[in-house]
């Protein structure tokens, strides 16, 4: 397998990498950087491609998500007055 090689990942991880990916291009991400966030959230979330075996299985980590819809529902950044 090639170094960059996105074969090890399941179907659920591609497509959040692709949907992360449309996020980043929406806010001003060129297509090779916005491809790099998309893959590094991924990778945080999940400890990279998923690989077989018992007791290898590890939770995922939500963390960059919810950070993130935190900061885009937030409202405004000043206090109103």
């Amino acid at each position: 397998m090639a170094r960059g090689s996105k074969s090890k990942y399941t179907s659920k991880q591609k497509r959040t990498a692709r949907h992360i990916e449309v996020g980043a291009k929406k806010h001003g991400a060129s297509t090779k950087r916005a491809e790099q966030i998309a893959w590094a959230t991924v990778n945080s979330q999940d400890h990279g491609g998923k690989k077989s075996g018992s007791g290898r299985g590890k939770k995922s980590n939500k963390a960059a998500s919810r950070r993130g819809g935190q900061r885009s529902h937030k409202g405004p950044s000043r206090p109103r007055r």
